[in-house]
């Protein structure tokens, strides 16, 4: 991939938010590939080849009474609820001090047979419970005061149990006593200590041992879920046996390949008239996006330097959507409503977290960390290896049987629908069912196609990068299509 243009356009595709005190999931992503993309940047993107790097996973540590231990009687400021919520640590390196932090929100109902669900957000160095947990499919959403919660409907273990999972060790409430570790964070290391923690945390709830398994994500999560999925198969093949049974993943405004990721995100500028016809051809022209370019010519310089000024302004993972204004807390919660997302949300958020009686009720923080809870880490320095694409994996995933979804925000610009599409047209996959709307509450919820291998593409119709935020409704109905089996209802006539 060639590194110019990236550097050029990355380093500003940053949307305005006003004073942060952090840096958000949405700004993360583009300050990565600013990095990765550069000369001698010393990230590897190379293959994905995690078997290799997983030798410490058969280490189970003792996991008797720290389920019990790791209940959440009630969180502060939250509403009733009937549903049992775990959270707390569990020890992927004892050695090394090496600790990861989850949050458990079981199932509303049928929590006996529901599935279970791990849910990861990307960056890389972005808090699941930050933007997963507190801002999107979590059964709670944070009052603009910082302090109370109020109940998302909509939220996902209306359809599993839903596993949230800060990783890697430094975002979030994780944490390593061998601060060393720190520099050696990247996607192997990431899907190594995942796939251990997963392993822990079964020996710590028994009870879902053997319960169909299913991982989904969004963004940078476009790697670390295939990864994570990738090594659990290699593992269960290794063994013989189903350590883990991994049924399927899903992914979301996910970052796939890196060349048509950067394609399609200028041909959504395009097509959504952020940018004139006459510099998104200028940039076609002039601008090379294949793998093995180095340089680039002025005239394409000159064109990322216009897209630059033209999207400058606004929230680019989701065009449409207002920007935080105010970011400061009110002394009474303001009116809130889960189907109109306050962009000033990461600031609640923030807040709520670093309260102490919160980090107390969660079982967090426990080793009083020398720095704040923050969305997305300053604590890791260094990312080591991502690699340019994660599309043999997919791919391995569908000949192994698995379940394979891939969906977009349609309003997301970062990682767009056009970059999406681009990114499963390289795999030349044969068509089984066409294009065509599917329906929520007897509205148009978006288009899928469903490709042989059983791999479904959906948008979302009027959802930005985190889809769960900005619509609620047809992103529940997208996960209980996605966890049924069934397809994506084709007539208004379905309400589900």
């Amino acid at each position: 991939m060639e590194k110019r243009l990236f550097s050029s356009l990355l380093l500003v595709v940053l949307f305005l938010v006003g004073e942060s005190h952090c840096k958000k999931q949405a700004e993360q992503l583009g300050h990565f590939y600013n990095v990765k993309l550069k000369e001698n940047s010393g990230i590897d993107t190379s293959l994905f080849e995690g078997v290799h790097h997983v030798k410490r996973a058969s280490k189970v540590h003792p996991q008797e009474g720290l389920k019990e231990k790791d209940r959440i009687d009630r969180l502060p400021g939250q509403p009733q609820v009937k549903f049992s919520q775990y959270g707390g640590y569990v020890t992927v390196d004892k050695s090394a001090g090496r600790a990861l932090y989850y949050y458990f929100a079981e199932a509303q109902k049928s929590k006996e047979s529901f599935p279970l669900l791990l849910w990861l957000n990307g960056g890389p160095g972005c808090s699941s419970l930050a933007y997963g947990a507190m801002q999107e499919l979590g059964p709670f959403r944070v009052h603009s005061d910082g302090k109370t919660l109020y109940k998302n409907l909509y939220s996902w273990n209306n359809a599993a149990n839903v596993l949230f999972l800060e990783s890697p060790a430094g975002v979030g409430f994780s944490y390593s006593n061998t601060t060393s570790d720190y520099n050696e964070s990247g996607d192997r290391k990431t899907a190594e200590d995942s796939y251990v923690f997963l392993v822990n945390w079964l020996e710590r709830f028994p009870e879902y041992k053997g319960r169909d398994f299913y991982i989904a994500g969004e963004s940078y999560a476009g790697h670390y879920v295939p990864q994570l999925a990738h090594t659990i198969l290699s593992h269960n093949k290794k063994t013989n046996m189903t350590i883990i049974n991994l049924k399927g993943i899903m992914i979301g405004n996910a970052v796939i390949n890196d060349e048509t990721d950067v394609r399609g995100m200028y041909e959504y500028f395009k097509n959504h008239a952020l940018i004139s016809y006459e510099v998104a051809d200028q940039i076609q022209k002039s601008c090379d996006f294949s793998s093995n370019a180095s340089n680039q010519s002025d005239d394409c310089d000159a064109a990322t330097q216009v897209v630059n000024q033209n999207i400058y302004y606004l929230d680019i993972y989701n065009i449409y959507a207002p920007l935080c204004v105010h970011s400061n807390l009110t002394a009474h919660p303001k009116r809130a409503s889960i189907m109109n997302f306050d962009p000033c949300s990461d600031y609640y958020v923030y807040a709520y977290l670093n309260r102490p009686d919160v980090q107390e009720a969660m079982h967090a923080n426990v080793t009083k960390l020398g720095h704040d809870w923050e969305p997305c880490s300053d604590i890791l320095q260094k990312w080591n290896d991502s690699p340019s694409t994660v599309t043999p994996l997919l791919q391995e995933f569908m000949s192994n049987g698995l379940r394979v979804w891939i969906f977009s925000g349609d309003t997301d610009g970062r990682v767009p629908v056009t970059s999406t599409q681009m990114s499963i047209n390289t795999m030349n996959l044969p068509i089984k069912t066409p294009w065509h709307a599917w329906f929520h509450g007897g509205e148009v919820g978006g288009y899928t196609q469903v490709y042989k291998g059983d791999l479904t593409f959906a948008t979302v119709r009027g959802a930005g990068h985190q889809v769960p935020s900005y619509q609620p409704k047809r992103a529940l109905s997208l996960v209980s299509h996605f966890l049924n089996g069934s397809p994506l209802p084709n007539t208004s006539r379905y309400t589900n």
